[in-house]
């Protein structure tokens, strides 16, 4: 292998290593929104140079979990109720139709699993447990995507909940009225799944499901401004 690849491989090892920690810390919540992200300080502490941090800084924008603002520089993106509410809308479009085309490809061992976590949801929701009914929650939608042969489909459904993940912690995202309301219509789409639905009537009811939980969104900020 040539000096030159060998460079081009490490530069690129060294993006991964930054992007993969800088992504989780967002994601984790060590960085909060609005948190500053100073390349100085950010490759004295990794001990990285500043070039493959500026670019996993680009690829985490293009991503939309960081943002340039002028005299600020780079910092963990900062979303509102609306932003919250324009990816659900997203979401359920994307979701509608991947859950159509996913649907023909469970078997009934795989509707089993994700029933089982439906049923996981509701005893979260029982022990008042916000923060595994929402990874339950994910974990339910992703165990029909599974099955979903568009790999890039699956890759912007991926790209836009962990998007959602960070607008809004775990516990934020949770309402009881809600959350009942969605595992019952968890049951009522895998119900259109084993009866081998038509793939309109199903896309439709996971495109409604979303919907929903877009429109609560959007009712809980405008009560907020009340």
């Amino acid at each position: 292998m040539s000096s030159a690849r060998k460079q081009d491989r490490t530069r690129e090892s060294k993006v991964e290593f930054c992007y993969g920690l800088l992504r989780s810390r967002i994601l984790e919540g060590t960085y909060v929104p609005g948190y500053r992200l100073v390349i100085n300080q950010l490759a004295q502490e990794t001990g990285v140079s500043t070039i493959p941090l500026r670019e996993a800084l680009r690829r985490l924008q293009s991503d939309g979990l960081v943002e340039l603002v002028r005299n600020v520089g780079a910092r963990v993106a900062v979303f509102d109720a609306a932003q919250v509410e324009h990816t659900l809308q997203i979401l359920a479009r994307l979701e509608g139709y991947a859950t159509a085309i996913s649907a023909p490809r469970m078997t009934a061992a795989a509707v089993g699993r994700s029933r089982a976590i439906n049923d996981r949801m509701t005893e979260a929701l029982e022990a008042f447990d916000p923060t595994a009914f929402t990874a339950l929650n994910r974990e339910f939608h992703f165990s029909i995507y599974e099955h979903c042969p568009d790999a890039h489909l699956r890759s912007l459904l991926e790209a836009e909940w962990t998007r959602l993940d960070h607008m809004r912690r775990p516990a934020s995202g949770y309402a009881p009225g809600r959350a009942r309301r969605s595992v019952a219509e968890h049951g009522r789409i895998l119900d259109l799944i084993a009866g081998h639905a038509a793939p309109d009537e199903i896309e439709r009811a996971a495109f409604a499901h979303k919907n929903a939980t877009a429109g609560a969104a959007d009712g809980a900020r405008v009560a907020s401004h009340k």
